[in-house]
């Protein structure tokens, strides 16, 4: 089975799941986790970086929800803002409500990872055996180095890092997934390069097959994967028994 473990959707014209759910059938792709998108604009990205443009701060929790109602392929991720003095108890309630974990962005949500607000949403998806996933932001207390911080802070929750770190070659990243048991690389946008050489650093049960659609297409981010030389046994385990493990799903 294939999972695709990290996607946005969102009530847009480029990132509605009805497109997406298309999209996985003609890669041949059985499940996905989605997380709230559309916060960003993905189409105009350096506008955003550049504060030309704001993101809409608000998560599409909703969205996400009604998604995995309507279509069982589909699992949930939460999405909240660590500086809401409310994020705890927002998260504990998503939780309960069916979310598999919690995502974090430092590129919309103006937060760093050794904040302790961070602390209180890593302890808490501990406590819920459920993982947290984010991206670098790239910018002092979001990088790299801080979210492997906060990984070996709280080593009874599993964490893991988009784009398997910070593009095109994050050594830092693959170092602290060999060492860490709780932290784990996702591949979307990743050069074959990293992750030829990731996988064989950390081995295949640290590696989690993602997309980022709608940024990039779910069946290119899959051909990376097959051009890797490994066994049935590891493919199977970076496309998908890794993040059955990590949601629970067996």
């Amino acid at each position: 089975m294939i999972i695709d473990a990290h996607a946005h959707v969102s009530p847009t014209t480029y990132g509605a799941t009805e497109k997406y759910l298309e999209v996985l059938k003609q890669s041949g792709i059985d499940q996905a986790v989605i997380c709230p998108g559309g916060m960003l604009d993905v189409r105009k990205m350096s506008e955003f970086v550049s504060g030309q443009k704001k993101p809409d701060t608000v998560p599409k929790n909703d969205y996400v929800a009604r998604c995995v109602v309507s279509s069982p392929s589909l699992l949930g991720m939460a999405c909240v803002d660590p500086t809401d003095p409310r994020a705890a108890e927002k998260l504990e309630e998503l939780l309960e409500q069916g979310f598999r974990g919690l995502m974090v962005s430092p590129l919309v949500h103006k937060f760093s990872f050794p904040d302790e607000a961070m602390a209180d949403l890593a302890w808490l998806c501990g406590e819920h055996d459920v993982p947290v996933i984010s991206h670098n932001g790239w910018r002092p207390g979001a990088n790299t180095v801080d979210y492997v911080q906060l990984a070996r802070r709280f080593p009874g929750t599993n964490f893991i890092l988009e784009h398997m770190g910070a593009l095109p070659v994050d050594v830092e990243a693959a170092d602290a997934a060999a060492e860490l048991d709780n932290l784990f690389l996702e591949t979307s946008l990743s050069s074959y390069l990293h992750l030829a050489g990731t996988v064989k650093k950390t081995g295949a049960s640290k590696v989690l097959f993602g997309s980022e659609y709608p940024l990039s297409h779910p069946a290119l981010e899959l051909r990376k994967i097959f051009l890797l030389p490994l066994t049935d046994d590891e493919r199977e385990r970076i496309l998908g028994g890794n993040i059955r493990g990590l949601l629970r799903l067996d």
